[in-house]
């Protein structure tokens, strides 16, 4: 009987670290589609790889907030949908989503989450227009 708990608790451990790790997207998406840059850098890692248009750079956690913010302030969010979630061969988290705008622009979104032994963090953020 004893050997059965452990089973039923490893298994319950497992499905709740597979299901919060799912959570990330939503968290991520929630905050994109609110437009709050501060809530979006909460899962930036130390640095990121940001991508607004044609304008790719490496910036510091601080950086990337502020150029989130100045592209949200330009760009309003209207709504954003995630269209695709998944992981990778080598273990990377990624999103796929659509970004509409109060500007009636829309912005294929994409964002890669690294799994550190601190937590998973949005290592980087790509805005298109489409």
């Amino acid at each position: 009987m004893k050997k059965v708990n452990k089973i039923v608790l490893v298994l319950l451990l497992a499905t709740g670290s597979v299901m919060a790790s799912f959570d990330i997207y939503n968290d991520i998406s929630n905050s994109i589609r609110s437009g709050d840059a501060r809530a979006v850098a909460r899962f930036f890692s130390t640095t990121v790889d940001l991508t607004i248009l044609s304008q790719e750079e490496v910036y510091s956690k601080a950086q990337a907030e502020q150029v989130l913010r100045d592209f949200f302030s330009k760009n309003t969010p209207k709504s954003f949908n995630l269209i695709h979630k998944g992981v990778s061969k080598e273990g990377a988290k990624y999103a796929i989503g659509n970004l509409v705008t109060a500007q009636g622009l829309q912005f294929r979104t994409y964002f890669f989450v690294k799994q550190t032994t601190s937590g998973e963090f949005i290592q980087e953020l790509r805005f298109e227009k489409q």
